[in-house]
């Protein structure tokens, strides 16, 4: 049976206006243009959505007017992660998650827990949540790694657990998750550039970064390599491969608002600390667009 999360996901930026307030225009003009352009499902207030600079008010917002605007086209998953185990269940008794589908959890960040104490917490999450969750292991961020070993402890101790997006880099690592998960969960790669590996796997998709401003040709890529047709997954995937390591150049999501401008779907507006990409890096990036039509 397919899962609800297979194929391409899409992590959708935040758009503001140059008084950096959230820009609802354009973030319906992008909700638009990537479900146009076929992805599966959106992911609302991920990394890529700046969520760490939006109050809970301007969270509690955002998802509304997004439910709002997909309106039941696809599935929708909330990004809903931290460090605060705590904090995080009492948060659940304040969310609006009416057309939600599903969670994603960032594992805890900073604090470098024990591999027991990262399964305590998602343990903990599952065992209050209201929704399924996606749990997310992504090392370059967090300072620690979710090891195969905890993951599939916890896909095998709780069915509302049904997926990881897995951002290690690694592999070996997914290559041991999808041999060994139960029926019920995804693996799912969120490294852009390893799609393609991960599918051959097994892997169920991605939720990409890319797919905001490529999302036809993201999700040929992924489609195709979901049917086994990975010699045109593999022509898609060249298109987008300079392009995908360039938008990570100055750091997520910067290039990727950078090529969002250069495609006129939103502004080129950032909050601090971060900042919009080099000038160096926006040419190149609107330079390969052009030359591979995408």
């Amino acid at each position: 049976m397919k899962h609800k999360f297979s194929g391409a996901g899409v992590a959708l930026v935040t758009p503001f206006n140059t008084d950096y307030s959230v820009d609802y225009k354009s973030l319906e003009r992008l909700i638009e243009h990537t479900i146009n352009g076929g992805v599966d499902y959106v992911v609302v207030l991920g990394t890529t959505g700046e969520s760490a600079t939006l109050s809970e008010s301007e969270r509690a917002e955002i998802v509304r007017f997004c439910v709002s605007c997909v309106a039941g086209r696809t599935p929708i998953v909330y990004g809903h992660g931290g460090n605060n185990t705590r904090a995080l269940i009492e948060a659940f008794d304040r969310l609006n998650l009416d057309g939600v589908d599903a969670l994603l959890s960032v594992s805890p960040y900073y604090n470098k827990p024990s591999q027991e104490g990262i399964f305590s917490h998602f343990a903990a999450l599952a065992e209050t949540s209201p929704l399924p969750l996606i749990v997310y292991n992504v090392p370059g961020r967090t300072g620690s790694n979710m090891s195969a070993d905890t993951t599939l402890r916890l896909a095998h101790a709780y069915p509302n657990i049904i997926g990881v997006k897995e951002a290690s880099g690694n592999l070996s690592q997914a290559a041991h998750i999808i041999k060994d998960k139960p029926d019920h969960f995804a693996v799912i790669s969120g490294d852009d550039n390893l799609t393609i590996q991960m599918i051959s796997q097994g892997g169920s998709g991605t939720i990409s970064v890319s797919a905001n401003a490529f999302p036809r040709t993201f999700s040929r890529m992924t489609h195709s390599a979901l049917d086994g047709d990975f010699k045109t997954a593999r022509e898609e995937f060249y298109k987008l491969l300079e392009v995908t390591e360039l938008l990570f150049a100055d750091g997520n999501p910067a290039g990727i608002k950078s090529a969002l401008t250069h495609k006129g779907i939103i502004k080129n507006t950032l909050r601090q600390p971060l900042c919009p990409a080099s000038e160096k890096t926006s040419t190149l990036l609107s330079q390969l667009i052009d030359r591979y039509g995408i």
